[in-house]
């Protein structure tokens, strides 16, 4: 087991680990045991009760959180024409096609979010396998193949964040910074919330959110009360 810095044991000393904190009151403490000097991301973790090996239980989407993310994501569009002209109207930080299909080819992934036009779609989806594993791939269920470029980039400028359930059915996501006041974070995490409940799919039995767990990049672990599904400033 490694080896935690006193700064992380002092942090977790002030979590009672037997307890499942209200969404607020977490969000609250992991502000409070942050133990980075930086101002660290706020991420939180669900452990949903579906079988993502089955076609019908993925979950998968995207939310535009109410009070964004506290990062400028980078945007890279592919897109020719006037819709690349509206791409960079809209602030996307690195917009092409074929340029920048070859140099993604060859290894480059310094992006946060990837949008194409669908015409050309035949070109991009030869980079599944190396958008895929990052989940950078373009796809129309999360509104990044589209013909309306611009609002695609101004929705990740403005906090629109993609989830994807993994193969041990655990999502991920960040809904904020520690900079952050605490009702930001809980609305944030309320907003993301209502979307994935929104998406159990109806082959999922039983308890839909299994274990859910709130914590800064380099912080503790807080556990959250997965029956609470009304979050606003309740402890």
């Amino acid at each position: 087991m490694a080896k935690r810095s006193k700064a992380y044991e002092a942090a977790a000393a002030k979590i009672d680990a037997e307890k499942f904190y209200a969404p607020f009151e977490a969000v609250t403490l992991a502000k409070d045991t942050n133990p980075s000097k930086f101002d660290a991301t706020v991420e939180v973790a669900f452990r949903l009760g579906v079988d993502p090996r089955k076609a019908d239980q993925m979950v998968r989407g995207t939310v535009i959180l109410p009070h964004g993310t506290g990062k400028t994501a980078r945007v890279l569009v592919f897109a020719t024409g006037d819709k690349a002209d509206a791409a960079i109207a809209a602030g996307a930080d690195f917009v092409g096609s074929d340029d920048l299909i070859e140099k993604i080819s060859a290894g480059w992934t310094d992006f946060d979010a990837a949008v194409a036009t669908p015409d050309l779609m035949g070109k991009v989806g030869r980079l599944g396998k190396v958008l895929g594993p990052r989940n950078l791939m373009p796809n129309p269920k999360t509104g990044t193949v589209t013909a309306d470029v611009a609002k695609a980039v101004n929705d990740i400028k403005g906090g629109k964040i993609d989830f994807r359930v993994d193969k041990h059915s655990n999502l991920h996501f960040i809904i904020g910074k520690v900079s952050f006041d605490a009702l930001k974070l809980a609305e944030n995490y309320a907003a993301a919330l209502e979307e994935v409940l929104r998406l159990k799919p109806s082959a999922s039995k039983g308890r839909y959110i299994q274990k859910a767990t709130v914590a800064t990049t380099f912080g503790p672990g807080i556990s959250v009360d997965p029956n609470v599904t009304k979050v606003l400033t309740e402890v």
